[in-house]
């Protein structure tokens, strides 16, 4: 089966990309490189052993989309593509929700178009908001602090209405928790373009001399070390739940939503004083203030994942710091050298 990854080209895309070639699967990706970069492409091609379908192409565009899904026999759909900055988007909004939603809508018309009936949504924690309670389960209150969790949760209401109006589509909408880590052999990784607002890529370039040093933003939080506490999951992880959510739909009209995380919560100290253990390598660090929008503690239940996709997540932090450094001491400079 040939399956569509919008924005496959990026760090969590292409991951799956490679999980699935490696689990038999044709691969058509659609970016537009806004935030990747095309060599990705050619790394992704050497670990899945197969050959890419890539179309350089605005995902918001319906021409386009349509052209590809008139050239490829499209039988699934893993919706990546979107603008991904939580501090951005509080300085961006128009531009995050005309991109997000447009992407989302753009794919789910020209999938109705087609006649293509399974899709996975790239989804996100930040729908939860300010939780009442951690774990955070997916029948938890769903409000958002930014604009970018606000497309995320308008996107999944959208998908939710079209499931009702077509109960021959199925859509499993994937509510990530904060994915780090790389693959391990160090040929693909988190890549952004200019500053990080990612703690881990931050890091990384800190350990590798991009950066003086990494700000930690707040230590005033109510979590036992002042600073901002998450659940870390493994992209490798998290691009496997890809493959567990698209059988699940295969068999399963309708659209739920799943929490794919380990249901562990780390600190950002936490996070920095285990990559210097596992790799042996110094991170300096400076307090700064809060950033807008971020929330003190989100961490997942993820049960529903193993029961119903049974998926749950295997690496562990050491596993995710290790990985990163891995990808970063080898790629200096990321997909740019």
């Amino acid at each position: 089966m040939k399956v569509l990854l919008t924005g496959g080209a990026g760090y969590i895309g292409s991951h799956t990309a490679v999980e699935l070639m490696t689990s038999g699967y044709d691969v058509v990706i659609a970016d537009n490189l806004s935030n990747s970069c095309k060599e990705a492409i050619s790394r992704i091609e050497e670990l899945g052993g197969n050959k890419v379908s890539f179309y350089d192409i605005d995902v918001c565009c319906k021409m386009e989309m349509e052209k590809l899904f008139s050239e490829q026999d499209i039988g699934a759909c893993i919706h990546f593509a979107g603008l991904k900055s939580v501090p951005e988007s509080t300085s961006m909004p128009l531009s995050y929700y005309r991109n997000n939603l447009d992407a989302t809508l753009t794919l789910l018309e020209t999938m109705q178009e087609f006649g293509v009936k399974k899709l996975v949504f790239s989804s996100s924690a930040t729908v939860y908001g300010v939780p009442k309670s951690v774990p955070v389960n997916e029948d938890a209150d769903t409000w958002c602090t930014n604009p970018y969790g606000w497309t995320k949760y308008m996107s999944e209401q959208i998908m939710r209405d079209a499931a009702k109006a077509d109960e021959s589509l199925s859509i499993i909408l994937l509510r990530y928790f904060n994915p780090i880590g790389a693959h391990e052999s160090g040929r693909i990784g988190e890549d952004p373009q200019g500053k990080p607002n990612n703690l881990m890529p931050y890091i990384s370039q800190v350990a590798v001399g991009r950066r003086d040093k990494l700000y930690v933003y707040g230590d005033d939080y109510a979590t036992p070390d002042g600073t901002g506490v998450r659940d870390y999951i493994h992209v490798v992880d998290l691009a496997k739940g890809h493959i567990a959510a698209l059988e699940y739909a295969e068999k399963n009209p309708g659209c739920i939503a799943v929490n794919l995380g380990t249901g562990l919560g780390y600190s950002v100290l936490d996070i920095v004083k285990t990559f210097e253990r596992a790799n042996d390598i110094r991170v300096p660090y400076e307090i700064a203030p809060r950033r807008p929008g971020d929330v003190d503690t989100l961490y997942s239940d993820p049960s529903r994942a193993e029961k119903l996709l049974g998926w749950k997540a295997e690496k562990n932090l050491e596993d995710m710091c290790r990985d990163t450094w891995n990808w970063q001491k080898h790629n200096p400079k990321g997909y740019r050298e």
